[in-house]
């Protein structure tokens, strides 16, 4: 069973031959972006470079974030790329309301389905609006926050300012059943140690991977989000125990556990298979 991905890498889609280095540099998922890393006059050709990249399998998933769901672009951008075999997944960006990801999934013909959509929220009302589009529809398979757009809407001046819509965002998601939303890019690609601190935070607040810009940010965020050699320990020691002995129970190390114990256990060495 491979593990649920850690690293999210976010390449322009008019540049094919970065494109082909992302593909092999070991990001768990390939982020194709024909939405803000592309310039308004290469919007067509990024579209066709990707159409043609994705006609075929890819070694690695890879998810396409097509332009903001409610214009000319995204409709042309989910005409040309929807049911690619090589296209893993879509990614919405700007997503304000569930009617957004509903439209997207209905457009899909009724014998294929709707491919997996991803919401990105960049907007106050888009976080407000969090669980209910984490509702919106069967196909949509998780939350993300666009931070960059969502600080400039908000006023944020320090980033402590966006804790409570990062909390927002990973409460809904679980409320929804979906799987922890991955940490937004750290857009300093030099600075790896405030990218380590910076996940190490993320972690804490219950984000589940990261999306990068630079494939040098990708061993920071793997190390950072993949459990420790002391809490695989930990994990494997309350899972003996638990099923030792079933119920709630102190461990020698005065270590309290119970059901939810055992369940956090559980994920994190679920983060270990496929390594």
């Amino acid at each position: 069973m491979r593990r649920h991905p850690l690293t999210w890498l976010y390449v322009p889609g008019d540049r094919p031959h970065v494109v082909d280095k992302a593909l092999n540099c070991g990001a768990d998922v390939v982020v194709i972006d024909l939405e803000d890393a592309v310039d308004p006059d290469r919007k067509a050709y990024a579209r066709e470079a990707t159409a043609e990249r994705l006609a075929d399998p890819q070694p690695v998933p890879v998810h396409v974030r097509v332009n903001a769901v409610d214009t000319p672009l995204a409709a042309a951008d989910l005409g040309a790329l929807a049911h690619l075999p090589g296209l893993s997944a879509l990614r919405l960006p700007k997503v304000t309301s569930p009617a957004q990801i509903t439209r997207v999934a209905e457009t899909a013909p009724a014998d294929k389905g709707a491919p997996p959509l991803y919401a990105l929220l960049e907007s106050a009302l888009g976080v407000e609006r969090a669980y209910d589009i984490a509702l919106a529809h069967p196909a949509l398979r998780g939350l993300a926050l666009g931070e960059a757009d969502l600080r400039a809407d908000l006023g944020v001046r320090h980033d402590a300012g966006l804790d409570w819509s990062r909390s927002r965002v990973i409460v809904a998601a679980r409320a929804a059943a979906l799987p922890p939303p991955s940490q937004s890019v750290h857009p300093d690609v030099r600075d790896l140690e405030g990218l380590k601190a910076s996940c190490a935070h993320g972690r804490a607040l219950g984000f589940l991977g990261r999306a990068a810009i630079h494939p040098r940010q990708l061993p920071v965020i793997e190390r950072a989000y993949l459990p420790t050699e002391e809490e695989i320990e930990q994990a494997e020691s309350i899972l003996e125990a638990a099923q030792a002995h079933p119920g709630a129970q102190a461990l020698a190390n005065g270590t309290f556990i119970d059901t939810a114990v055992a369940a956090q256990a559980h994920r994190t060495l679920s983060l270990t298979q496929g390594l």
